[in-house]
């Protein structure tokens, strides 16, 4: 459940931008609403060409270049040390092939995420010496490796760090250190990915004679490909960064590219942003995760077309095994969950499992973070060692976070939205009490937010809506893919649709039907039934089929027309914040405090039922009762024997129970602890 916004939007200047730049009414709403409202920028954002400020504003941009322009010059050895996600090896990739281009004497080196873990380690520094690595350049990490950088200088190493983290307080002593997180750095955006730092290090290194044009056809693929798997703003230069890397994707030189649209099944399809996000990024993430990214590296770099087909095609593996451990580890917090509730009550949700797949953990963190809207951290322990990766939600920076527990840490890093870091599993129980302690010393965690575009008319809609929105491709962080509000439509058919799987919604409001898409209700249940009415949140596409295009419309959430989500959300908040043993006020405690008639209510309608199987979000709706309210309800039925519940990520499992004599519903001990804060 999420709390939904719509948009603000000034219709009057929305309607002066369309007249007077002849652009679309449903475009110009949309760049209203994201704050594009001046004409000149409207005219940047929409444009074909590339915009790209100088390199050299960057702090120690300067420095870089002139230790890379000595290195080339004397023929020293040089070493791309990347990192094994897509920004990561797309980072390498592309560093690489321009130095070799450039006639260096390169090599890359990747750690492999389960031996060595993220960024640089002294091992393989060592290795790097023996081979004669007189400069490595890190892309996509080093901000962080302190001792690491320090044990390279020690070995005559020098370094040049290219990263986009959030800065420590303590920076490595390398020779440069370009990351424009840093307070004194001038450049103007700040949002680059790893692979986009690399490419504006290449823009310093050639100079005022720079080719752009000629620099974009050669590297903006990968560029591209990098930013949209790390799931930066894409805006600004990012956006440009994209917007030329999907041009030219559509007919890459790179073998390896060609090679992974085929195994995805998009040689000949039209490609955006979103479909690179979810069909090539996971692959190349994928052999990360499992394996060792030298062969997403090696496939990127290749010119060979066999050997291209063949590692698309083990990287396509790569990617089915990665979802079946995903699945596997889910499974598994599941059940943990179901058997222990105070897992998901607090203000962010911290796991820990035995030996779960540290390369899938991050996907994990995501997967549950999405089904409680709660910032999540799924930690992995290994023997005496443990790791971690964690997902946030908007307005909280889990990165702050962490940085508040840094003494208890190993290694760490990462932004606001997503973390990694490794600790002593002796400390995982003091991490979860000093994140708990930094949450509780915050104003409230922030509810999930479902932000809506605009509410739009289901009797317009057609293909010529997508014309429109597709102007503002590439769509992805900062610049999401609109979503619209279809409001108080009527169920008028439900069909389950790859045995279950998905739905296929046919809704309606007065002339107007629709045909919606709902997928992966597996994932978030689906409680609706035909005659509910509900408001639905859709996206727009278009769907190729037969050599005809018809209209897509496809869910991103639903609820019923008459709830009000941010009210739950609220009640839950307050039941939760009660059963982890906070305060709460008088007040807030006698919103949850149930009556015999709520009792009554929900027990007769469970008995009706015969029990019940779906979400408690749901049964509060069909029951006209506070989410809280509820949960403390179905809790006291637990605590009282009436009832035993299981609740999982997606739905509960409520059965009745076999009661023979009595009960005193004020007995519960939920129901005389609330008792106690009320009088």
């Amino acid at each position: 459940m999420k709390k939904w916004s719509v948009a603000q939007l000034n219709k009057a200047d929305a309607l002066r931008i369309s007249e007077s730049m002849d652009i679309p009414m449903l475009l110009s709403v949309l760049l209203n609403i994201r704050g594009i409202t001046d004409e000149a920028k409207i005219r940047e954002f929409l444009s074909e060409e590339p915009h790209f400020h100088d390199p050299l504003t960057a702090k120690d941009m300067d420095k870089a270049v002139n230790r890379i322009t000595v290195a080339l010059e004397t023929g020293e050895r040089i070493c791309v040390y990347g990192d094994y996600d897509a920004d990561g090896v797309t980072a390498t990739a592309l560093l690489y092939s321009y130095l070799l281009s450039a006639g260096a004497d390169v090599r890359y080196y990747i750690p492999a995420r389960a031996e060595e873990g993220y960024g640089m380690n002294t091992d393989a520094i060592s290795q790097l010496a023996e081979e004669g690595v007189n400069l490595i350049i890190t892309v996509d990490n080093g901000i962080s490796a302190v001792e690491e950088i320090a044990y390279a200088n020690s070995l005559g190493i020098d370094t040049v760090i290219t990263d986009h983290h959030t800065v420590p307080d303590e920076i490595p002593q390398a020779v440069a250190v370009v990351d424009f997180h840093q307070e004194d750095c001038e450049s103007p955006f700040k949002e680059l990915s790893g692979v986009g730092v690399a490419f504006k290090l290449i823009m310093a290194i050639e100079g005022e004679y720079c080719d752009m044009q000629q620099l974009l056809e050669n590297f903006s693929d990968l560029a591209a490909l990098g930013t949209i798997g790390d799931v930066v703003s894409l805006t600004g230069e990012n956006r440009s960064i994209v917007k030329q890397g999907v041009k030219y994707l559509r007919n890459s030189e790179r073998a390896g590219i060609r090679a992974l649209l085929r195994s995805a099944g998009y040689e000949d399809k039209p490609i955006n942003s979103g479909t690179l996000a979810y069909t090539v990024v996971p692959r190349i993430n994928a052999v990360g995760r499992l394996g060792l990214s030298t062969r997403s590296v090696e496939l990127l770099l290749t010119e060979d077309e066999a050997l291209a087909e063949s590692l698309a095609l083990e990287l396509t593996e790569d990617n089915r095994t990665r979802q079946q451990i995903e699945r596997e580890i889910l499974a598994e917090i599941d059940e943990m969950i179901m058997n222990d509730p105070s897992l998901t009550q607090q203000s962010i949700i911290i796991i820990d499992g035995e030996n779960w797949h540290q390369g899938v953990i991050g996907i994990v963190a995501a997967r549950v973070k999405s089904a409680f809207g709660k910032p999540t951290i799924i930690i992995s322990r290994e023997g005496e060692s443990a790791r971690a990766s964690g997902r946030s939600i908007e307005g909280f920076s889990l990165s702050d976070a962490i940085f508040y527990c840094s003494d208890l840490l190993i290694h760490f890093g990462g932004h606001p939205m997503a973390v990694g870091f490794s600790l002593d599993s002796v400390n995982i129980d003091l991490l979860k009490d000093a994140i708990y302690d930094y949450v509780d010393s915050m104003d409230e965690m922030p509810l999930p937010e479902l932000m809506l575009d605009c509410k739009l008319n289901p009797s317009l809609l057609d293909l010529s809506l997508v014309d429109s929105i597709s102007a503002l491709e590439p769509f992805g962080a900062g610049n999401p893919v609109p979503v619209f509000g279809l409001y108080n439509m009527r169920i008028d058919e439900v069909k389950d649709i790859s045995g279950g799987k998905h739905k296929r919604l046919t809704v309606s409001r007065e002339n107007a039907r629709v045909t919606v898409m709902y997928f992966n209700t597996d994932m978030t249940g689906f409680s609706y039934s035909t005659g509910d009415v509900v408001d639905l949140a859709v996206i727009l596409d278009k769907n190729f089929y037969a050599g005809n295009t018809y209209l897509s419309v496809i869910a991103r959430d639903i609820k019923l027309s008459s709830v009000d989500t941010e009210a739950q959300l609220i009640s839950e908040r307050i039941y939760e914040r009660f059963c982890c043993g906070k305060s709460i006020t008088v007040s807030a405690a006698r919103s949850i405090l149930p009556d015999r008639d709520d009792f009554s209510a929900v027990y007769r309608h469970l008995r009706n039922l015969g029990g019940y199987t779906g979400s408690v979000d749901m049964l509060a709706v069909k029951l006209s009762i506070p989410l809280g309210k509820l949960r403390t309800v179905l809790t006291a039925m637990c605590e009282l024997g009436l009832i035993e519940m299981r609740e999982g990520m997606t739905k509960a499992e409520i059965n009745l129970c076999q009661v023979s004599a009595k009960v005193q519903l004020d007995s519960a001990p939920i129901i005389q602890e609330l008792k106690e804060v009320c009088i």
